[in-house]
Parts: structure tokens; sequence; C-alpha cells
């Protein structure tokens, strides 16, 4: 795999009927290991390592209802009070972080009503607050110890 704009991490990967799966520390098991699922464990190890969030509080790949679609987040991490908190939006690193990639998780915001949202590809990574419709970008993402004491 390609490297990122993201801290490395000591990654477990192995083979599975020839493909390569990557430990998930969340889901506790081993994922087929795809550029997207790259960014995703990047980025989980990110908040974890780098901004406190604790282990117990994400939820990956979870499902949700928009309308009478079925989605799936990327990553989602809780509050101490068990409401969504950071949905973060994971895209692989040759696929660009457009105006698709926010209507995405503009959609899931909608349902979910987050604090933070974030979207990264690896390489370039966006975090903001969606307020009464308006964007507020933040210049780095909200440290776990600041908003849940």
């Amino acid at each position: 795999m390609e490297s990122l704009n993201l801290p490395g991490f000591a990654h477990k990967v192995k083979q599975v009927n020839g493909k390569p799966h990557i430990f998930d520390i969340i889901r506790r098991k081993f994922v087929t290991l795809t550029p997207e699922e790259w960014v995703r464990q990047h980025f989980i190890h990110l908040l974890i390592t780098h901004y406190g969030y604790p282990k117990s509080l994400f939820a990956v790949e979870t499902g949700l209802q928009y309308n009478t679609l079925s989605k799936r987040t990327d990553i989602m991490v809780l509050s101490n009070n068990a409401l969504p908190f950071l949905l973060v939006e994971c895209k692989a690193p040759f696929v660009s972080v457009n105006d698709a990639t926010f209507a995405q998780i503009s959609r899931y915001n909608f349902t979910l009503q987050p604090q933070y949202l974030a979207v990264t590809n690896g390489m370039a990574h966006y975090c903001f607050q969606a307020v009464n419709g308006q964007i507020h970008f933040m210049d780095d993402f909200p440290k776990y110890r600041d908003f849940n004491p």
C-alpha cells in the first residue's frame, strides 16, 4: 500500500485466500485490505494515538438509513453520552476529496447530526462543523479531552 499523509502505525497484515487482510483494532478482526481500508485504519490510529479518543467509543462501517436508502458510515466516534460526536468519511488515496464527498457526508450529517464531520483520502483531510446550514472548517481535529472531559 502507498504512503499516506498520516502517521504510520504498527499494523498486522496477513493473506487470506490469497488476498491481503489488515487487523482492525475496533472490529477486532482481520478485514480485506483495500486502499480505502488502508486510509480508514490509519485514521482510526491517528484519532486514538494523537487525539486521545478511546477505542470503546468507535463504530466502524455502521449502517444507517437515509430516506429509503441503506448507507454505511466509515468511522463514527461517539461522545461519552453515546451520541455521534465525530463522523469521518474515508476515500482511497486516488479518489479526490471533492463536492461529491462533501455531499455524501452531508447526507449522513442530516441523519446522525454529529458535532464534527471529517473527510479524508489519506492525503488531504478536512474537519468541519455544520451549524444551521453553514459549514465551519477547522484548522485541526478536535481532541477528545477538550470536548469529553
